[in-house]
């Protein structure tokens, strides 16, 4: 249906000169009603001059064809002599829509634009010397759900650019991380922007590093053992999206946009009832596959395009992708079967159990374990319900997807996680200063950092896959407002001085232990855990504990203490196995935690446990 090659903006170069053939899909808008569409092109460097104007070229409409396609071919070359016109370099371009000769939009984004530019502007580039890009990834695979590791970020905010946050993946491969969930590095429209209020979705921002930078990105976290996925943001759109904006000003009947009801605030919504909707955004998630590499998607707001299992928005389009996936190396499992490691994480906080078991999503995003660990942290309590959140399927988490029909199956699990962009930082939800930034909005107490430990111990060692927000592992302290543009219209930048002082450092030393863990510990990547429930008075003190053991046949069990209470406690536990038990949080340092010998199977044992801390005792047999 939709054919990128007949869309967007395309160069060729015969050696003579430049060619660029530019199209737009415009259901129901059509030259024999009395439209006409162009499209007004201009040099990077002429744009603030005043006396250069762009050159203007009419586009034609088939009306024969079923999305009513309008196209045009510029001559750039032949063009020539108009300020910088004709010479290589970047060129801006947009449409207007007229009726007769009265102009009915100034102008509008290309939709299918592979490059941006600032504001409302696509772009696309004349270079002799372009050489397409040479990936380095083709033995890189993507790693199974149970091994994931993510690190949510924003570009901007953590590093700048795509290739600022290259030069961060050393940094974060000591957390422990192998997932770098982007959010939205699709164009938008204003400078300091969280993404949420998409203008395009082809083209990676050119404030981040454009196409170019997103590739090296990519290429460079494969070759580091780290996978990328992107936020998807297709449930709703920018005003000034051009299948919002075009269709409210004519009065045609929208082929793609429906109402947005959404819970921060209102914008134009997709309505995948409409066969155009989702063969976009179909289109849309085979390219960003194909073109950049990337390893899988983040579903924003999944109830704004979800219909149910049989639904034809979100679970055909998760189905679509997966299947595509099959045909993708990086996807493949290795074990003879066509399963893939796709991943595909919905946002479906209605319902997160429900859309693992019903579609083929793998992973979602859910606040269980966000809320209660800000509840935890504000009145000072820890109970039973805790510790289950720490074990999915003991609360209706499937452990896997399987296919009602064709019994086609893939393992699922849930995101582990205290800290999000959709919410205040830890420390502003449990121990607010009193002071407050521009929007009115809470930090928290840097000094009281040592609150958040036994949960950054509790999320690494959960069943589930741990995530971290930006800067968390160094206590990020601002808060977030509840609702309104102020969420995603303010600069948070990552204070990358926390990385130095004494709270940062404590915190980060935490993280960088915990994540070399979970990356080697087969029993923190399995499915097996056991909460030790027994001893209510324990609990009264503040003290949890649970085992965790590997499925994979290596024998390795783990016994992990958490003390949420402000004093130091003793933690007592039947020990499963005789043999030495080895404290691997602070085995490497001085004063460090003693191991324990255990005689003979079950043998109860007392463990010392520092205040708002923990212990990890591991046995091999």
């Amino acid at each position: 249906m939709i054919d990128l090659q007949e869309v967007g903006a395309h160069v060729s170069h015969d050696g003579n000169q430049w060619l660029v053939r530019i199209g737009i899909y415009l259901p129901g808008i059509r030259y024999a009603d009395g439209y006409r569409v162009r499209v007004r092109v201009i040099h990077r460097r002429d744009q603030f001059v005043a006396a250069i104007k762009p050159l203007d070229f009419d586009l034609f409409c088939h009306d024969d064809h079923d999305l009513d396609l309008w196209d045009t071919t510029v001559n750039v070359t032949a063009n020539r002599g108009i300020g910088s016109f004709g010479d290589e370099g970047i060129y801006h371009y947009r449409f207007q829509l007229l009726r007769g000769q009265d102009v009915i939009v100034e102008w509008f984004s290309d939709p299918f634009a592979r490059r941006s530019a600032p504001g409302t502007h696509a772009a696309f580039v004349l270079d002799s010397g372009a050489a397409s890009f040479a990936w380095s990834d083709d033995a890189w695979r993507t790693p199974e759900v149970d091994d994931l590791v993510v690190y949510e970020l924003h570009i901007d905010e953590f590093n700048r650019t795509f290739d600022g946050v290259v030069d961060r993946l050393d940094y974060l491969l000591g957390l422990g991380v192998n997932v770098l969930e982007l959010m939205p590095v699709s164009n938008v429209k204003e400078d300091i922007e969280w993404g949420y209020t998409p203008l395009g979705y082809f083209a990676p921002d050119e404030r981040y590093g454009g196409p170019e930078g997103m590739k090296r990105m990519v290429d460079a976290c494969h070759a580091k053992g780290i996978a990328v996925i992107v936020d998807a943001v297709y449930a709703h759109a920018h005003a000034e999206f051009p299948y919002s904006l075009l269709y409210d000003r004519v009065g045609e009947p929208n082929s793609m946009m429906g109402v947005y009801q959404g819970e921060f605030f209102s914008r134009p919504g997709t309505d995948y009832a409409k066969e155009f909707t989702r063969e976009f955004f179909w289109e849309v998630n085979r390219y960003w596959i194909d073109e950049y590499h990337i390893d899988g998607f983040r579903y924003d707001y999944v109830p704004g395009m979800y219909e149910g299992p049989t639904g034809r928005g979100y679970s055909r389009l998760v189905h679509r992708t997966y299947n595509y996936a099959k045909s993708v190396s990086r996807f493949s499992v290795g074990d003879g079967t066509d399963r893939t490691r796709i991943i595909q994480c919905a946002e479906h906080l209605p319902d997160p159990q429900g859309v693992l078991r019903n579609t083929y999503t793998n992973c979602c995003w859910q606040n269980a374990l966000l809320d209660k660990a800000a509840d935890m942290g504000r009145h000072g309590y820890v109970d039973d319900q805790f510790v289950h959140l720490l074990d999915p399927s003991y609360i209706g988490y499937p452990e896997a997807y399987r296919h009602p029909t064709s019994g086609e199956s893939f393992p699922v699990a849930p995101f582990q996680y205290i800290e999000t962009h959709d919410h205040g930082r830890f420390l502003a939800r449990v121990a607010p200063t009193g002071e407050q930034d521009v929007l009115q909005q809470p930090f928290g107490d840097r000094g009281q950092f040592y609150i958040v430990q036994p949960f950054i111990i509790a999320m690494y060692t959960a069943k589930g896959i741990p995530m971290l927000w930006q800067g968390q592992e160094f206590a990020e302290n601002w808060g977030v407002p509840h609702h309104g543009f102020g969420r995603i219209l303010f600069r948070r930048d990552v204070h990358w001085e926390h990385f130095y002082d004494r709270e940062g450092r404590a915190l980060l030393r935490l993280h960088r232990r915990l994540g070399e863990l979970r990356r080697s510990s087969p029993a923190l990547r399995s499915r097996g855990y056991f909460y030790y429930y027994f001893d209510p008075q324990q609990l009264q003190r503040g003290v949890v504990c649970y085992r965790r053991e590997a499925t994979n046949g290596s024998g390795e069990t783990l016994l992990v203490f958490l003390n949420f209470s402000s004093t130091d406690q003793q933690g007592w536990a039947p020990f499963p196995h005789a043999g030495t038990w080895t404290e691997l949080l602070d085995a490497d340092s001085p004063g460090g935690a003693d191991s324990v010998t255990v005689d003979e199977p079950e043998q109860w044992h007392a463990v010392s446990l520092p205040a708002h801390y923990g212990a990890i005792y591991r046995i091999s047999i």
